[in-house]
C-alpha cells in the first residue's frame, strides 16, 4: 500500500467509501506511519460459540502435500455456525425485515473507531451494562461521537479467551441461562441508535447484550435501526479512544444472519 502514494491520508479513501464526517471530526491517517491492529480471534477448535450452538468450528483437510504432478498443494474445508468467534450480527438476526449480511451497504463496514473503556467497572461487576452516563462522560472527555462511527466497548474480557468458563461465566453445554459478562445496556444502545446513528457497534465479549440477558434488547434495538453488531473482538486495548479507523469485513453470506469476520483497525503509531 505504501507504493501507491495514497495522498498520505486515509481520509480521502474513506470519502470514496461514502463515509461522511463533520469537519471537526474529520480524521487523517498517514498510512506510512500507521499501525494495523488485528481485532479478530483466530478460528480453531477452541473458538467460543454460544452455549446452545449445535456445533463449533471444524476444519477438514482436503489435501496437504505433493500432488501427482510433483508440486505442493494445500486446501481445507471448514464448517461453522454463523455466530461464534469474531463475527458480525446482521440487523435481521433479531429484527424481522431488516438487512441480512449481504444487504448491508459495504460503506457501513468502514468508519472512525470510538472506543469506550469500562474495564474497571466490568472488573468490579461482571454483568456491567454500558449506560448513557458512560457515553456522556466519554463525550465530555473526547468530544462528540460522530455519526456513522463504529462504537466499540472495551471491557477487558478478551484477555479471558479461549477459556470458555472464564469468558462466558459458565460452561454448561446447551445452557445459556447462567452466563456472566458485561456489554452494552439497552438504554445506551437506544440512545446511540437515535442520537449518533453508528454504522456498527462492537464489543470484546460474546454478545452486544450482557450475559444475564434473556430478552436480548440490545440486539433488538440495533437490529430495528439496521445497525450491525460485532462480537468477540480482541486487542481493543491497542486502540486510542478516538483517532483509529476500523475496517470490519464479514463473509458476504447471501441472506445470512451474520458470519465470521476479519476486523482490523488502522491507528497512528
Amino acid at each position: 500500500m505504501r507504493k501507491l502514494s495514497i495522498c498520505s491520508s486515509l481520509f480521502l479513501g474513506l470519502m470514496a467509501f461514502g463515509a461522511r464526517f463533520e469537519p471537526a471530526q474529520a480524521q487523517s491517517l498517514d498510512l506510512t506511519s500507521s499501525k494495523v491492529v488485528d481485532l479478530s480471534h483466530a478460528f480453531n477448535a477452541e473458538t467460543i460459540y454460544w452455549p446452545t450452538s449445535p456445533s463449533g468450528f471444524e476444519l477438514k483437510a482436503l489435501h496437504k502435500g505433493p500432488t501427482k504432478a510433483g508440486f505442493f498443494y494445500y486446501a481445507n474445508a471448514f464448517c461453522s455456525p454463523e455466530h461464534g468467534g469474531t463475527h458480525l450480527d446482521a440487523p435481521m438476526h433479531f429484527a424481522e425485515a431488516r438487512w441480512t449480511s449481504s444487504d448491508i451497504p459495504v460503506e457501513r463496514f468502514v468508519g472512525p473507531a470510538i472506543v469506550i473503556d469500562v474495564t474497571a467497572k466490568a472488573e468490579a461487576n461482571p454483568d456491567y451494562l454500558l449506560t448513557v452516563d458512560d457515553i456522556a462522560a466519554f463525550e465530555a472527555a473526547h468530544g462528540r461521537i460522530p455519526d456513522k462511527a463504529i462504537v466499540l466497548l472495551r471491557t477487558g474480557w478478551s484477555s479471558r479467551w479461549p477459556d470458555k468458563k472464564a469468558y462466558l461465566g459458565d460452561d454448561t453445554p446447551g445452557d445459556a441461562t447462567h452466563l456472566h459478562f458485561p456489554s452494552f445496556g439497552p438504554d445506551a444502545a437506544a440512545w446511540l441508535a437515535k442520537e449518533r446513528r453508528p454504522n456498527l457497534i462492537g464489543v470484546d465479549t460474546a454478545s452486544v447484550d450482557n450475559g444475564p440477558s434473556q430478552d436480548f434488547m440490545v440486539h433488538r434495538i440495533i437490529g430495528a435501526a439496521n445497525i450491525g453488531g460485532l462480537e468477540n473482538l480482541t486487542n481493543l486495548d491497542q486502540l486510542p479512544p478516538t483517532g483509529a479507523i476500523v475496517i470490519a469485513l464479514p463473509m458476504k453470506i447471501e441472506k445470512g444472519s451474520g458470519g465470521p469476520a476479519r476486523i482490523i483497525a488502522l491507528t497512528p503509531h
